[in-house]
C-alpha cells in the first residue's frame, strides 16, 4: 500500500510551460510553416481603423479567417477589399496571443477572376450613381474650338502620338501633356492628381489653363484598365470644372470614368476628333456660307427691283399729274402783266387823292394847336406839383403827431424797473455764490489743519527729531543721538545742547518717567 502512495501520478514528471512560452511556440510553428500563403475567399467584415490599419475577414461556407494589413501595407494594396468581393489574398499566417487567435497578415490582394471584378464594378457603379456622380445635369458642353487641350496619358505610348497626329491634321492647337501611369498601382492616384492639377491652373499663370481635358489610354484587359474604375478617378472626373473627354480602351471597353466624364470617345483618335473641328471643312463651310450670302443678296435685290417696277406701273404718269397745274400756271402768267398795270394805275389814283388833301397851311394849323396844348399843360404842371408837395407834408406831420402822442414813458419806466430787479437778482446770486465758495474754502482749510500734525500736537502729542532734523519714531533711533529736538504745540525744546538744560530735563524725566 505504501509503495502505491510513493509512486508519482501518471504524467506528473512532464515539463510545464507558461502561457507566454506556449504562445511563442505556437507562433513559431505557424509562422514557420505558413510564412507565405495565398488564400481565396469572400470578403466579410471590413474595418478601416483611424490609425490607417485595415482589418477584414475572408470566409467560405465553413470557416472564417481574420486578416490584417498595416498602414503601409494597406496603402500599397492595388485592390481595396470590399464586403462580398471574392479575392485572393497573399501574405503570411501569424498569431495574436492577446486573444489566443491566429490571423493572416496580408501583403497583396487580387480579385479572384473576371466575374468577381465585374460584380465589384457593378456594385461600385451603383454606389457612385446613387451619389449623383453620373447625372446628366452635371455634364458640361465641350468647347467648339479650345485654345489649349490638356491630355492625361502615358508620354511614351502610341496614344499620345495618335492624338497629336489627329489634332495636327484637323486643327492644330496647343497641347499640354500630363504624364501618368495608365495601369498598375500608381495609375489611379496619378490620373486623379493630373485631373485635379489641370483644374488648379489659373488664367494668366506660367502655364495656360486648358479649355478641355482628354484622359486617354489604349485597349487592354479589365485588370489593365482597372485603375480607371477606382473611386478616386471617378470623383476627380466628376468634380472637374474643365470639360473632360474620356477615351480609355477600345470601343467595347467601358470604365467608370466614362460615366463621370462629360463625353466618352470610343478611342483616343475619336477623342481628338471630338475635341476640334476640321479646319478645311470650316474653310469650305465659310466659303459656302459666303457664296450663299451673296446669292441671297442678289435674289433679294432682284425681288425688290421687280416689286418696285410693279408698284411704279400702278402710279399715274407725270404728265397727268402736272398737266393741269402747268395749264393754270400758263394762264396766270399770261394775265400777270395786265394785272400789274391795272394795280399800278389804281395805286397812282389813290396817291393823287391823298396828296390833294395835304396842304402847308393845314400842317401849320395842326402844329399851332399842338403847341398851344403843350403850353397849357406846362402852365398847369407847377401848381399841381406844389399841391402834391403840400399834401405829402401834411400827411407827414399827421404821422409824426400820431407817433408823439403814443405813451412811451410808462414803457420806459417799466423797462427800467425790470432792469433794476434783474441787476439786484444778479448781485444777490453773485454774493451767495461768493459766500458758498468762501465757506467751502474755510472748510477745506479746517480739513487741512485737521489732517496736519500740528493739530495732533494740541492733543498732547510731540514730534521728536534728531540733530539733523530727522523724525525719530523708534527708541533705539533716539538713543543713538546726543542732541534731540522735541516739538510741542507751543514751541520746541532742545535736549543735550548745554549741561543745565540737559540736567533740568533729566530731572523732569526722572519725575515723569522715560518717554521711551
Amino acid at each position: 500500500m505504501s509503495d502505491l502512495l510513493d509512486d508519482p501520478r501518471e504524467g506528473a514528471n512532464e515539463p510545464e510551460f507558461t502561457v507566454s512560452e506556449i504562445s511563442s511556440a505556437v507562433k513559431r510553428t505557424i509562422e514557420g510553416t505558413f510564412d507565405h500563403v495565398r488564400i481565396r475567399g469572400e470578403v466579410g467584415r471590413v474595418v478601416h481603423a483611424r490609425s490607417g490599419h485595415l482589418y477584414f475577414d475572408i470566409k467560405d461556407d465553413r470557416s472564417v479567417l481574420g486578416c490584417t494589413a498595416w498602414k503601409g501595407q494597406a496603402a500599397r494594396l492595388t485592390v481595396m477589399p470590399e464586403e462580398g468581393m471574392e479575392i485572393i489574398a497573399t501574405g503570411r499566417l501569424t498569431t495574436f496571443p492577446g486573444q489566443s487567435k491566429y490571423q493572416m497578415n496580408v501583403q497583396d490582394v487580387a480579385v479572384a477572376g473576371e466575374g468577381a471584378l465585374m460584380a465589384m464594378l457593378e456594385k461600385r457603379k451603383k454606389k457612385l450613381a446613387a451619389e449623383g456622380l453620373f447625372d446628366l445635369d452635371r455634364k458640361q458642353d465641350t468647347p467648339f474650338l479650345p485654345e489649349v487641350i490638356g491630355v492625361v496619358t502615358s508620354p511614351t505610348g502610341a496614344v499620345i502620338r495618335d492624338i497629336l497626329h489627329r489634332l495636327r491634321d484637323r486643327f492644330p492647337r496647343k497641347v499640354l501633356i500630363w504624364p501618368v501611369a495608365v495601369q498598375g498601382e500608381r495609375c489611379a492616384q496619378e490620373v486623379a492628381r493630373a485631373i485635379e492639377g489641370f483644374n488648379a491652373f489659373t488664367d494668366g499663370g506660367a502655364l495656360p489653363r486648358p479649355d478641355l481635358i482628354i484622359v486617354a489610354r489604349g485597349g487592354g484587359s479589365i485588370e489593365d484598365l482597372w485603375g480607371f474604375n477606382e473611386e478616386i478617378v471617378v470623383r476627380a472626373a466628376s468634380a472637374s470644372n474643365i470639360p473632360l473627354i474620356s477615351a480609355v480602351g477600345h470601343e467595347t471597353d467601358t470604365t467608370l470614368i466614362d460615366f463621370a466624364s462629360d463625353h466618352r470617345a470610343p478611342t483616343p483618335t475619336a477623342a481628338a476628333e471630338r475635341a476640334v473641328p476640321v479646319r478645311a471643312e470650316l474653310l469650305a463651310r465659310l466659303e459656302e456660307t459666303e457664296s450663299r450670302r451673296i446669292n441671297a443678296m442678289r435674289v433679294a435685290l432682284n425681288y425688290r427691283g421687280e416689286k418696285l417696277r410693279d408698284l411704279s406701273r400702278a402710279l399715274p404718269r407725270k404728265d397727268a399729274l402736272l398737266g393741269q397745274s402747268q395749264q393754270r400756271l400758263d394762264l396766270a402768267s399770261a394775265r400777270l402783266p395786265s394785272a400789274l398795270t391795272a394795280r399800278v394805275s389804281f395805286g397812282r389814283s389813290k396817291l393823287s387823292q391823298a396828296s390833294g388833301a395835304l396842304r402847308p397851311s393845314l400842317l401849320a394849323r395842326s402844329l399851332q394847336v399842338a403847341g398851344e396844348r403843350v403850353d397849357d399843360r406846362a402852365k398847369r404842371l407847377s401848381p399841381a406839383l406844389a399841391r402834391r408837395t403840400r399834401t405829402a407834408q401834411d400827411d407827414l406831420s399827421k404821422t409824426a403827431a400820431r407817433y408823439n402822442n403814443i405813451a412811451l414813458a410808462p414803457q420806459i419806466e417799466r423797462r427800467k424797473t425790470d432792469f433794476s430787479n434783474l441787476l439786484a437778482r444778479f448781485t444777490q446770486a453773485a454774493k451767495a455764490q461768493q459766500t458758498q465758495h468762501t465757506n467751502k474754502l474755510d472748510a477745506l482749510d479746517r480739513l487741512r489743519l485737521t489732517l496736519g500734525y500740528t493739530a495732533t500736537l494740541d492733543r498732547g502729542y510731540a514730534v521728536v527729531r534728531g540733530a539733523d532734523g530727522t523724525v525719530l519714531t523708534r527708541k533705539k533711533d533716539a538713543k543713538s543721538h546726543v542732541t534731540l529736538e522735541i516739538e510741542f504745540a507751543d514751541g520746541t525744546l532742545r535736549l543735550g545742547e548745554s549741561g543745565t538744560t540737559k540736567a533740568s530735563k533729566t530731572k523732569a524725566t526722572d519725575d515723569q518717567g522715560s518717554l521711551f
